[in-house]
């Protein structure tokens, strides 16, 4: 009597838990018609995440919010407004300024400066990178004192340049030539080091000279670091010129910001800082959207 009173309870808790087989085909459809429902709010998302990443409107709240505090800090007098000066009166104060032409010719010359220590950066960096990276015996000889070299910073070399050539334009360009220099010799070093030895030991094979090797093989794999090392030493370049005509000029867009601090014009000095932000942002887009074009043809992982 107690096994057959167990038997009879187990089949019972079984029969209630059991689900009709009538029933089976309605919860998996009801599953298959909530998956595709799921699945397509999951796809918006991402479609979604990826606009706004991909956006270019995505980067303009953190600047706007910064006006707007800047414009309340002016309206409530958190800081003098000869301090600091309402945003209205820097756009006055920079639309004299082009109306009139004067910051007009400051940017000449600054950008003539810019370009010209530059360059001639640019030709020395890529030169001594390029024989790092294929010498190596030269890369021995001459790489610690390179680093040496590249751990001074620009003013560090002011007075010693004021010394040997004074205060014209050969300081000015060769203080810029020195920052662009470094990172340019540093990637390009460093992106010849990276070229893979499969690549070389092809080129032998088909008995390339060094001039085929270098322009066939090694140039072409490392240029994606030789082109990042081009656009740091600009952003260099540009810095160190800001800086240098601070320190040593009576013309140009950083005099321009001495001259109106020495006046205590902050909207001028304001202006000019505004100036200075736009056209580095404005030549690093360019340099972007020159990569973008040399290499269109890499695809990116994300």
């Amino acid at each position: 009597m107690d096994n057959a009173e167990a038997n009879a309870v187990r089949e019972n808790h079984r029969t209630a838990m059991a689900v009709p087989s009538a029933e089976l085909p309605l919860i998996e459809l009801a599953a298959a018609g909530n998956a595709p429902r799921a699945l397509s709010l999951a796809q918006r998302l991402r479609a979604s995440a990826r606009y706004l990443a991909s956006s270019r409107w995505v980067g303009w709240p953190f600047p706007l919010l910064v006006l707007l505090l800047w414009q309340l800090g002016a309206h409530y007098e958190w800081i003098a407004p000869q301090v600091l000066p309402p945003p209205a009166i820097v756009w006055n104060t920079l639309v004299d300024l082009f109306s009139t032409g004067e910051i007009w010719g400051h940017l000449q010359i600054s950008l003539t400066r810019v370009f010209a220590g530059f360059a001639l950066g640019l030709f020395a960096g890529f030169a001594l990178g390029v024989t790092m990276g294929l010498s190596p015996l030269f890369k021995d000889y001459v790489y610690p004192l390179f680093k040496a070299f590249s751990q001074v910073p620009v003013l560090g070399w002011l007075p010693l340049l004021m010394l040997l050539v004074g205060i014209d334009e050969s300081l000015k360009v060769l203080l810029i030539a020195k920052a662009a220099l470094v990172p340019v010799a540093l990637n390009t070093y460093k992106g010849i080091q990276g070229v893979p030895t499969r690549y070389i030991e092809v080129a032998r094979v088909l008995r390339f000279s060094r001039w085929q090797l270098l322009r066939k093989v090694v140039l072409p794999s490392a240029f994606a670091p030789i082109w990042n090392g081009v656009r740091y030493g600009f952003t260099h370049a540009w810095l160190a010129l800001v800086v240098v005509e601070l320190l040593a000029s009576s013309e140009g867009i950083g005099f321009l910001i001495v001259y109106g601090r020495q006046l205590f014009q902050l909207d001028v000095v304001l202006a000019a800082v505004v100036v200075v932000g736009a056209v580095g942002f404005a030549l690093d887009k360019v340099f972007a959207l020159i990569e973008k074009r040399l290499t269109r043809w890499q695809r990116p992982g994300f």
